[in-house]
């Protein structure tokens, strides 16, 4: 049974999460791994380096649509494919996160949480709203309040 009272701010703790890691993941390729280093492994996992730029920016301004709901479901459809890039790269090396070169936990556990949160909705505090609209072939549009 799903409590309505409660639901839109889970939906929202839900999309805030899923936001501030997809920014948290963008800093950390800029500061940290530098964008030279984040080409150089995409080059050693079989990607071309030339992805760095676009999933970092997607990462960037991905999790800021996220965090602040604007057409933040779309968006998670849109970012999915970097987070089951992701899965792929860190299937290999076993389950835990933690394991050398990191598991494949945390970036599972990420992609289902775009799908919930593609599933469930925005939540409150959303600043462009987008729901499932249409009969048997499901779109996403902008939510006229």
């Amino acid at each position: 049974m799903i409590d309505n009272r409660f639901a839109p701010y889970g939906a929202f703790a839900l999309r805030a999460g899923l936001g501030i890691m997809f920014i948290a993941h963008a800093y950390l390729k800029i500061a940290v791994f530098t964008v030279p280093g984040f080409a150089g492994f995409l080059g050693q996992v079989g990607f071309p380096s030339f992805l760095a730029w676009p999933i970092i920016l997607a990462e960037l301004i991905g999790g800021l649509a996220i965090l602040t709901g604007f057409y933040a479901r779309a968006v998670s459809v849109v970012l999915l494919p970097v987070l089951l890039g992701a899965l792929l790269v860190h299937a290999p090396n076993g389950w835990v996160f933690n394991a050398p070169n990191g598991g494949w936990e945390y970036p599972a556990f990420l992609a289902l949480a775009a799908v919930a949160h593609i599933l469930i909705g925005d939540g409150v505090f959303a600043v462009k709203p987008v729901t499932f609209t249409g009969g048997s072939t499901a779109t996403l549009r902008p939510r006229i309040s």
